[in-house]
């Protein structure tokens, strides 16, 4: 079995394993290949044609766990999309993916938790701002949120 092939066989499993994007494959590829960069595109191109990657059902994948299981909002989610290659197209569709009402009550909780650490300190509102900011919510959505907790 030549390296091409036994490079292809253990990149299907890893494929079928878990969502990758073209752009992952690949890197892996390529490094496999010792920097071949048309194998390793030759490779792509044939775990793509047999289904094995799909930039669009890996987005998908990739935005509803970031959303539900690490509490992205859609700015960070966006940006590291697009930081892996996907397409603007493919991003836009894969942000319909995420509830909205589920990821406004993750961030209302997010911040309630962050709330109780910094509630003594004087720029608790800019400490909350900053945190939920760099979890990749809108300043619209966090400021509505905050004046929720500056009622309490």
């Amino acid at each position: 079995m030549t390296d091409y092939n036994r490079i292809l066989d253990k990149l299907r499993r890893q494929c079928s394993r878990r969502e990758y994007c073209s752009s992952d494959v690949l890197k892996k590829a390529e490094k496999a290949l010792g920097g071949n960069r048309q194998e390793a595109e030759d490779i792509l191109g044939t775990l793509v044609a047999e289904k094995y990657v799909d930039d669009r059902r890996y987005a998908s994948a990739y935005a509803r766990e970031k959303s539900s299981i690490s509490g992205w909002g859609e700015t960070k989610i966006r940006y590291m999309l697009s930081a892996k290659g996907i397409s603007r197209e493919i991003i836009s569709s894969a942000m319909t993916e995420i509830d909205a009402h589920k990821a406004e009550s993750r961030l209302e909780k997010l911040l309630e938790n962050k709330f109780r650490t910094v509630k003594e300190d004087p720029l608790w509102k800019m400490k909350l701002i900053r945190f939920a900011l760099g979890r990749g919510y809108s300043y619209d959505e966090i400021s509505e949120q905050i004046a929720k907790l500056s009622q309490m």
